[in-house]
């Protein structure tokens, strides 16, 4: 993917090394500019600077220095998930392009930096830009049984088109099959990051490639001759980008295509994170179960979003299970971090999340949840029972890393106006990101202009005042706050950016009164 369809990456990678370290300052204050960049290490929870750190995420993955942005959809090997994503070593020295960085997890929290797999400025088509992997276990493309094969975006002179990259080592490093595109482009500005699938009804490969405002689907025997077989159509939505087509079994054991792409709804209202689409594929073109997307997430901070299948004990994929990952920033302010100046990177990614596949009322939707392994790295629990609450509560915990849950309950017949929570709350309060329910709105929202964040903002998803109750999941982790709401269909991810004692929790409930029932909070951490 690029960044936008008025700005290319190109160049915002390349004004990186003038700009990258002046806008974290201005946004992090004074402290920021006098921290000198922590050496990385290569473990854990994405990566964990040595030493003390200040604004690298606890359990989130994060870049070990300079620069990371779109995930690459992991694959299955050996007994590992190898996830890649677009790195770029020279970013704080100004330095443009990017390459595909690789890191193995068997847990989907804790990874192991495994360095670079592609350089860029491998060959004469300049840097990599996104792709996918597949493992051709039946030696379609030639390169032997089990090769791992990347098809991916490069733009020599300017021009996007896809080549083929593979592997005989299990993705450990990759030589260019040969330096012409095996999907040259027809003459069109966009056109970028195809996702290969493999489609069993019709033993042959399918692509889907983003071109401006459609999607391209294209058939395959071998991964290197492609055919264009048909197309998906969107205008309302910006420039598509970062494509995914997969099949899931849903709740009721039912077989259903999803088709999505990170999309820009913001002059619709809408989010600009992950959209998608259920309903059915021939092979040829996908028929939408509804005209209006669902969205995976109603954040600002979850773009580039990749899928990727569970594999159980023995390999094999699960069709009822799935994981997702999203990149933890937006190209409107891709440079504006202070981690820059603290810690010496820029780029995490938010938490990966499972997905199930279910059946609403009408449709199919996906509902998310934090992957189950995150229970695995709780250092303490706080379990508070049922909390009662007019006006507000603070809790004597503090807290920089944590896993919040509750359900919101109060009377439909005399219901308070606001309930919820202030985290990453400042020791006097007038810093926090605010997180709750809005009743006469109808709806729930998180809320980060009252502290340090890219651009201030408000996100807001509709609830059913009537019901009396709301779960909630909050996942605070330095510079990150993400909401699932409900069973998780509704997920707001925020990036956001703290001073290092704002670790308070307050509980409010305005103009009434509110129970937040069977409250518990996770501490967590990775640190090996």
């Amino acid at each position: 993917m690029k960044d936008s369809p008025s700005v290319s990456r190109r160049s915002l990678l390349t004004s990186a090394g003038a700009a990258a370290l002046a806008a974290p300052l201005a946004v992090a204050g004074p402290e920021a500019a006098l921290a000198a960049p922590a050496a990385a290490e290569t473990n854990s929870g994405g990566t964990l600077s040595k030493g003390r750190t200040r604004m690298r995420p606890d359990y989130h993955l994060s870049v070990p220095d300079n620069w990371k942005n779109d995930p690459q959809r992991p694959i299955y090997l050996g007994g590992e998930y190898h996830y890649y994503y677009l790195y770029n070593a020279d970013y704080v020295s100004g330095g443009r392009g990017t390459s595909w960085r690789r890191a193995t997890t068997t847990d989907h929290i804790t990874f192991k930096d495994r360095g670079v797999a592609i350089p860029k400025f491998s060959n004469i088509n300049e840097d990599c830009w996104s792709g996918s992997l597949v493992v051709d276990g039946r030696n379609t493309a030639g390169y032997g049984a089990g090769a791992v094969i990347a098809i991916l975006t490069q733009a020599p002179n300017g021009h996007q088109a896809q080549y083929l990259w593979y592997s005989t080592d299990q993705g450990k490093t990759f030589k260019p099959g040969g330096t012409a595109p095996v999907l040259p482009n027809p003459g069109v500005a966009d056109f970028r990051d195809p996702k290969v699938v493999r489609d069993e009804d019709r033993d042959r490969w399918v692509m889907v490639n983003a071109e401006g405002q459609k999607l391209g689907f294209y058939a395959s025997a071998d991964l290197r001759s492609w055919q264009r077989v048909g197309e998906f159509v969107r205008t309302d939505l910006g420039v598509l980008e970062c494509p995914d087509l997969f099949r899931m079994t849903a709740d009721d054991q039912t077989s259903h295509w999803v088709l999505g792409t990170s999309a820009n709804g913001k002059g619709r209202g809408l989010p600009a994170t992950y959209a998608y689409w259920t309903g059915t594929f021939d092979g040829s073109s996908f028929t939408a179960d509804h005209q209006e997307p669902e969205w995976l997430d109603y954040g600002f901070d979850f773009y580039g979003a990749v899928t990727y299948p569970h594999h159980d004990a023995t390999g094999a994929e699960d069709p009822t299970l799935r994981r997702a990952i999203g990149w933890a920033n937006f190209w409107d302010y891709p440079h504006n971090t202070p981690t820059l100046a603290t810690d010496g990177y820029n780029g995490d990614d938010m938490i990966v999340r499972d997905l199930g596949l279910k059946r609403g009322t009408g449709n199919y939707y996906l509902a998310s949840a934090p992957t189950a392994a995150l229970g695995n790295y709780v250092k303490r629990s706080n379990k508070l029972g049922d909390i009662t609450v007019s006006g507000t509560h603070d809790l004597d915990l503090r807290s920089q890393s944590y896993e919040l849950s509750c359900e919101l309950v109060w009377d439909p017949k005399t219901p308070p106006a606001n309930i919820g929570f202030e985290v990453c709350r400042a020791p006097e309060g007038g810093r926090h990101v605010a997180a709750g329910v809005f009743l006469p709105g109808p709806f729930a929202y998180v809320n980060r202009r009252p502290t340090i964040n890219p651009t201030a903002g408000e996100t807001q998803t509709p609830v059913d005042p009537g019901s009396g109750r709301l779960a909630l999941r909050i996942l605070v982790d330095r510079t990150s706050v993400e909401m699932f709401v409900g069973d998780g269909r509704v997920v707001h991810s925020h990036r956001v950016f703290p001073l290092e004692g704002d670790n308070g929790i307050r509980l409010y409930a305005d103009e009434g009164t509110a129970t937040f029932g069977n409250l518990q909070i996770n501490e967590i951490s990775v640190t090996q």
